[in-house]
Protein backbone atom coordinates (compact mmCIF):
# COMPACT_ATOMS: atom_id res chain seq x y z
CA UNK A 1 0.00 0.00 0.00
CA UNK A 2 1.36 3.44 -0.80
CA UNK A 3 0.63 6.39 1.77
CA UNK A 4 0.54 10.04 1.67
CA UNK A 5 1.16 11.81 4.92
CA UNK A 6 0.44 15.26 4.93
CA UNK A 7 0.83 17.93 7.29
CA UNK A 8 2.47 21.52 7.92
CA UNK A 9 4.52 20.13 10.98
CA UNK A 10 7.45 17.65 10.00
CA UNK A 11 7.45 16.31 13.53
CA UNK A 12 3.76 15.57 13.52
CA UNK A 13 4.54 13.65 9.93
CA UNK A 14 6.96 11.47 11.46
CA UNK A 15 4.83 10.64 14.32
CA UNK A 16 2.29 9.58 12.00
CA UNK A 17 4.60 7.46 9.89
CA UNK A 18 6.07 5.79 13.04
CA UNK A 19 2.36 4.87 14.01
CA UNK A 20 1.66 3.84 11.04
CA UNK A 21 4.72 1.46 10.28
CA UNK A 22 3.89 0.12 13.91
CA UNK A 23 0.63 -0.19 12.99
CA UNK A 24 0.96 -4.04 11.10
CA UNK A 25 -0.93 -2.44 7.96
CA UNK A 26 1.45 -3.62 4.82
CA UNK A 27 2.82 -0.23 3.41
CA UNK A 28 4.60 -0.59 0.20
CA UNK A 29 5.93 3.68 0.58
CA UNK A 30 5.60 6.46 2.47
CA UNK A 31 5.36 10.02 0.91
CA UNK A 32 4.70 13.00 2.63
CA UNK A 33 3.13 16.64 2.02
CA UNK A 34 3.53 19.91 3.55
CA UNK A 35 -0.07 21.21 2.76
CA UNK A 36 -3.24 20.64 1.21
CA UNK A 37 -1.51 22.00 -2.25
CA UNK A 38 1.66 19.70 -2.29
CA UNK A 39 -0.40 17.00 -1.24
CA UNK A 40 -3.44 17.71 -3.79
CA UNK A 41 0.04 17.81 -6.55
CA UNK A 42 1.47 14.87 -5.21
CA UNK A 43 -1.89 12.81 -5.34
CA UNK A 44 -2.09 13.76 -8.98
CA UNK A 45 1.62 12.64 -9.59
CA UNK A 46 2.04 9.26 -7.67
CA UNK A 47 -1.54 8.06 -7.06
CA UNK A 48 -1.41 6.66 -3.52
CA UNK A 49 -3.37 3.96 -1.78
CA UNK A 50 -4.13 6.00 0.97
CA UNK A 51 -4.15 9.98 2.48
CA UNK A 52 -3.88 10.51 5.82
CA UNK A 53 -4.08 14.63 6.07
CA UNK A 54 -4.17 16.76 9.23
CA UNK A 55 -7.10 19.45 9.15
CA UNK A 56 -5.53 22.39 9.81
CA UNK A 57 -2.70 24.08 7.63
CA UNK A 58 -1.86 26.47 5.57
CA UNK A 59 -1.83 27.86 1.86
CA UNK A 60 -4.51 24.69 1.42
CA UNK A 61 -6.39 23.33 4.63
CA UNK A 62 -7.03 19.70 4.81
CA UNK A 63 -10.90 19.84 4.41
CA UNK A 64 -9.76 21.93 1.29
CA UNK A 65 -7.81 19.50 -0.14
CA UNK A 66 -10.12 17.13 0.80
CA UNK A 67 -13.21 18.79 -1.64
CA UNK A 68 -10.68 19.61 -4.47
CA UNK A 69 -9.50 15.98 -5.02
CA UNK A 70 -13.11 15.18 -5.03
CA UNK A 71 -14.03 17.93 -7.07
CA UNK A 72 -10.84 16.25 -9.66
CA UNK A 73 -13.36 12.97 -9.61
CA UNK A 74 -10.34 11.41 -7.25
CA UNK A 75 -11.72 9.11 -4.99
CA UNK A 76 -8.31 7.57 -2.93
CA UNK A 77 -9.21 7.04 0.34
CA UNK A 78 -8.89 10.02 2.73
CA UNK A 79 -8.54 10.49 6.40
CA UNK A 80 -8.03 12.72 8.67
CA UNK A 81 -5.43 12.84 11.67
CA UNK A 82 -5.92 15.80 13.63
CA UNK A 83 -6.34 17.22 17.25
CA UNK A 84 -10.02 18.25 15.99
CA UNK A 85 -13.00 16.65 17.44
CA UNK A 86 -15.87 18.46 17.14
CA UNK A 87 -18.88 16.29 15.73
CA UNK A 88 -19.57 19.47 13.37
CA UNK A 89 -16.04 18.33 11.98
CA UNK A 90 -16.37 14.93 11.31
CA UNK A 91 -19.95 15.65 9.18
CA UNK A 92 -18.35 17.93 7.69
CA UNK A 93 -15.72 15.35 7.15
CA UNK A 94 -17.58 12.65 5.88
CA UNK A 95 -19.94 14.74 4.14
CA UNK A 96 -16.89 15.81 1.86
CA UNK A 97 -15.50 12.35 1.23
CA UNK A 98 -13.43 11.50 4.02
CA UNK A 99 -13.56 7.40 5.01
CA UNK A 100 -12.58 8.47 8.55
CA UNK A 101 -11.29 11.01 11.23
CA UNK A 102 -8.84 9.75 13.58
CA UNK A 103 -8.61 11.61 16.58
CA UNK A 104 -4.91 12.74 18.36
CA UNK A 105 -3.55 10.46 20.21
CA UNK A 106 -3.34 7.85 18.04
CA UNK A 107 -1.81 4.61 18.17
CA UNK A 108 -0.77 1.86 15.81
CA UNK A 109 -4.20 -0.46 16.56
CA UNK A 110 -6.35 2.88 15.80
CA UNK A 111 -4.65 3.04 12.19
CA UNK A 112 -4.53 -0.50 11.40
CA UNK A 113 -8.86 -0.14 12.36
CA UNK A 114 -9.41 2.32 10.16
CA UNK A 115 -7.62 1.78 7.27
CA UNK A 116 -8.32 -2.06 7.66
CA UNK A 117 -11.62 -0.88 7.28
CA UNK A 118 -11.64 1.51 4.33
CA UNK A 119 -9.16 -0.04 2.22
CA UNK A 120 -9.27 -3.72 1.12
Amino acid sequence: MRVLVVDDSKAMRMIVIRTLRQSGVQIDEIREAEDGAQGLAAVQEWAPDVVLSDWNMPNMTGIEFLTALRASGNSTTFGFVTSESAPSMREQALAAGASFLLVKPFNGERFAEVIGATVS
